[in-house]
């Protein structure tokens, strides 16, 4: 049985980490705790069940498939995030499929179980609406960025996005709290994946990033935004 235990820090821009703790504490003791090993489908794309689950741990991939039948990375999602609450809400089918990247703690809330504590709790509606838009702004932005930037800035802008979400201080450095891999980066940004290595590789040259098996640090944040052309941006 999956439990909170009280200790856990979650993303600030996360459902969990906008929530204060009372409304956090109630939508942690709803619905059933469950754990998924690496490689777990936890949603799939076109099915009818209309559950949501908040993520208590770990890191998962929403993909979908494209038109020519392969699998298309669209985000990432983490601990403190909700997956599958469009079903849960609209009653359509999954629009993609969610799967574990690792270990991973989640806790499965019914769609009527989750309705009523909007209603209940209008702080964690406007959360919740407020993390839908960020998804569809975020998702506009990729496009946009398709038409308006080059490669290299796209993938700084990438990584930008990435590391205020997910970032965790180190040692005066960022580590990004997600781990893709380069065809993955490529996938987000719509760049070939020798562009992509070519891109890393003159990041780490400038000295704004160190990658190592999995991993990306940032350790130059303001660098990295003056190149991604985000610094009229907030932080």
């Amino acid at each position: 049985m999956v439990r909170w235990t009280g200790a856990e820090e979650w993303p600030a821009r996360s459902l969990l980490g906008v929530l204060s703790p009372p409304a956090r504490a109630e939508l942690l003791g709803l619905g059933t705790g469950m754990r998924f090993e690496a490689g777990s489908v936890l949603l799939r794309e076109g099915m009818t069940d209309r559950h949501a689950l908040l993520l208590l741990s770990g890191f998962a991939k929403v993909t979908a498939t494209v038109e020519n039948g392969e699998s298309s990375l669209l985000a990432v999602r983490v601990g403190g995030d909700i997956v599958g609450e469009m079903a849960a809400m609209d009653g359509a089918p999954r629009s993609a499929t969610v799967t574990a990247c690792g270990p991973l703690a989640a806790r499965v809330l019914p769609t009527g179980v989750l309705r009523e504590l909007l209603v209940r709790r209008p702080e964690v509606s406007m959360a919740l609406t407020g993390i839908v838009s960020d998804r569809l702004r975020w998702a506009n932005r990729r496009r946009l960025d398709f038409r308006g930037y080059p490669a290299k800035v796209r993938l700084a802008r990438l990584l930008v996005e990435l590391v205020t979400a997910y970032g965790r201080s180190r040692d005066g450095v960022l580590v990004i709290g997600c781990r893709l891999t380069q065809p993955e980066l490529a996938t987000l940004i719509g760049a070939a994946e020798t562009t992509i290595h070519k891109g890393l590789r003159e990041l780490r040259e400038e000295g704004l990033l160190e990658t190592g098996y999995r991993t990306t640090t940032v350790r130059n944040l303001p660098g990295l935004r003056e190149l991604a052309d985000l610094t009229h941006e907030r932080p």
